[in-house]
């Protein structure tokens, strides 16, 4: 007799719960709930369970993600369902669940999310409206998406987010912006406040609300536009810094795509590797800065510009760029600039043999010596060499002339595919 088959387990229910609770949820939600042996989610959310769901009720602990495979393999043989807040892929645990199991592995049954109730709310389409979460994130990532006129809606982390919202807009010029505050969204308690920003008053609510900002810049603000070439004088700097026409051109050649990651060796005040992330929130960089003082900078204008997740490495290259190389093959530069430190001894080979196939590589210098170099790469290697001038008008007595800044030397190539080592200079083979 031929054995029996093995069956795979039965696919985990993931069920997204809004603050209506079990009145909320539609008919096929409340019977994965009511035929699923374990129960996984917040306690929160568990405590809006009627009896009836009957199955093992198990909290997540804190942090969560780390015990996602832990709690599914103790319980695979079983009938699982994971409670989520709302729509389970919108910033939810469906994600992780998903990148565990496989998506073949999930049944998954949305409820309306926070921000669909939010827009409901306020008349404001969806398709409009850009959305921030602030749960287990800084909140100036905030920072990047302030632009006169638009309409956010914020993911507050707790009740306290709402006055950390509206000082960090005060602060950035954003002090008119109008906030309402959403709380239990859904529920029969919910419930609004609204103030402006500059004079943000309430105490804090409910831990469940989400911020909508009509954003509107105060007439002094700096303005911060959305492609690269901020103003200068929104960095904070000691001189190192990546001057605004040249920036611009240099991020063009970057060519920063999303998801893709930068090494900004020489970071200076971080300015490239800055712009290259808020290009899109999904692009990542890598700024590696010698000096300390330099480098506490850095990060002090990341957070500042909205983009708290650039990752500021302290230490000369190329040997600080040996511990980069040793990260996954998700961790590869896609493109790596380097704006300092191009005489090193091994600088330039390092970042090419570092680079992904196909990525691409900038280099800027404003001295003779590193000119020659970079000469002599671009004869044997190819690519593009480009002399960058600047000039400024300036007041010349009662005329006005312009006043010429340092030109700039910029050598950009792609890493052939499949790889290939560097040659040396003269090699011409």
């Amino acid at each position: 007799m031929s054995p029996s088959p093995v069956l795979p387990p039965p696919p985990v229910s993931v069920v997204g719960i809004g603050a209506d609770g079990w009145s909320g949820l539609s008919g096929g939600a409340r019977e994965a709930l009511r035929e699923a042996e374990v129960v996984i989610g917040g306690a929160r959310q568990l405590d809006l369970l009627p009896p009836e769901c009957a199955g093992v009720r198990v909290a997540w602990p804190s942090p969560l993600r780390p015990a996602v495979p832990r709690l599914l393999a103790e319980h695979r043989e079983r009938r699982i369902a994971v409670l989520a807040s709302g729509d389970p892929m919108f910033y939810g645990i469906g994600r992780a669940l998903a990148e565990e199991l496989g998506p073949e592995a999930l049944r998954v049954l949305p409820h309306p999310s926070s921000v669909s109730y939010a827009c409901a709310r306020l008349g404001w389409p969806l398709e409009d409206t850009e959305v921030v979460t602030l749960v287990g994130r800084p909140v100036s990532r905030l920072a990047v998406s302030l632009h006169e006129g638009r309409r956010l809606l914020a993911l507050s982390a707790d009740a306290s987010t709402p006055a950390t919202v509206a000082a960090l807009l005060t602060a950035h010029g954003f002090g008119p912006s109008r906030m309402r505050v959403l709380e239990q969204l859904g529920s029969e308690a919910e419930a609004y406040v609204e103030g402006v920003a500059e004079s943000w008053a309430h105490a804090p609510g409910d831990r469940l609300n989400v911020i909508a900002i009509d954003c509107r810049a105060s007439a002094d603000a700096l303005r911060l536009g959305a492609v690269p070439g901020l103003p200068d004088e929104a960095y904070e700097h000691d001189g190192q810094l990546t001057k605004r026409h040249i920036r611009a051109a240099t991020l063009g050649a970057l060519a920063p795509a999303p998801g893709e990651l930068l090494w900004d060796v020489g970071g200076g005040s971080g300015s490239i590797a800055i712009e290259w992330m808020r290009t899109h929130a999904s692009c990542r960089a890598v700024s590696v800065e010698r000096d300390p003082a330099r480098a506490q900078r850095i990060a002090r204008n990341a957070d500042r510009l909205g983009v708290p997740g650039l990752k500021v490495v302290t230490g000369p290259a190329p040997s600080s760029l040996s511990e980069l190389s040793e990260l996954s093959e998700l961790d590869v530069p896609d493109a790596v600039f380097i704006g300092g430190g191009l005489t090193a001894p091994g600088l330039l080979d390092a970042c090419w043999e570092a680079l992904r196939p196909g990525g691409r590589l900038v280099a800027n210098t404003v001295t003779l010596e590193s000119e020659a170099l970079l000469a002599e790469r671009y004869r044997a290697y190819g690519g593009e060499l480009t002399r960058l001038a600047v000039a400024h008008a300036v007041p010349v007595g009662g005329f006005t002339g312009w006043r010429q800044a340092m030109p700039v030397t910029q050598w950009s190539v792609r890493k052939p595919s499949p790889p290939a080592s560097l040659p040396v200079p003269g090699d011409r083979t």
